[in-house]
């Protein structure tokens, strides 16, 4: 199975493909061999990239955050500020992907949609510190049924300059559904409640909709805005 976001480039890899292969017929051995060999790298590398295996999420996953990536963990900060949608301190997990890992993102956690928000950018390297704030990225909002609020974040890498996610506000979710795709290398970042019990380490490698980042608790406290929220009515 192939990321539908995919279809296009595979079919103009083949294309190219094609073309080698209807080339090198007309030249000697050795330069026969030569693009032969490069007309199957283009088409076996792309549909490699663009690979989207059937995955089955955990069935207990209504308190869980799964991963939202294939990588290897990268961040794991107990205590950042993250001011766009928990809108105070929280806990922050990022994922770093490679050219050579599944590129197909996945929902992290049960919930509706409740914010989404692309942001242009530059195409600073994945794992560098600032590449939350400065890179290519989409931004996107979670309300869990409990009330939690989680955010995740599609980052362009170096190499990576296109970003596509499915999600609009509203939208009804579940934990290890498909939502989208970073081309070509880039990093995932997950913020969720301070009261989230994390379950992963630097350098550990997660699995989109399987590996677990995190459980949240029954009853979580509520985001600094929820608070307010809830002051104003009284």
């Amino acid at each position: 199975m192939f990321a539908r976001e995919g279809y296009l480039i595979i079919a103009i890899a083949a294309v190219i493909s094609l073309v080698l292969v209807v080339v090198a017929w007309q030249l000697n051995p050795f330069l026969q061999v030569v693009l032969l060999l490069l007309a199957a790298f283009v088409l076996l590398f792309t549909l490699y990239f663009f690979r989207d295996p059937h995955r089955v999420p955990p069935e207990e996953a209504s308190d869980l955050i799964l991963s939202p990536a294939d990588g290897k963990v990268v961040v794991v900060d107990e205590n950042v500020n993250e001011p766009l949608f928990l809108k105070g301190p929280a806990k922050q997990i990022s994922i770093f992907l490679s050219p050579l890992n599944v590129h197909v993102n996945r929902v992290p956690a049960d919930g509706v949609i409740e914010h989404t928000n692309y942001v242009p950018g530059e195409y600073l390297v994945a794992w560098h510190p600032k590449a939350s704030e400065k890179n290519e990225r989409s931004e996107l909002g979670l309300r869990h049924p409990s009330g939690a609020r989680i955010l995740f974040k599609q980052i362009a890498g170096a190499v990576a300059r296109r970003i596509v996610f499915h999600l609009n506000e509203g939208d009804t979710v579940k934990a290890g559904e498909r939502f989208g795709i970073v081309k070509f290398g880039s990093r995932m970042d997950v913020l969720m409640p301070l009261d989230a019990e994390i379950a992963v380490e630097v350098g550990e490698k997660v699995t989109a909709g399987l590996t677990v980042l995190a459980r949240l608790p029954e009853t979580p406290s509520l985001a600094p805005a929820d608070t307010a929220t809830q002051a104003v009515a009284r």
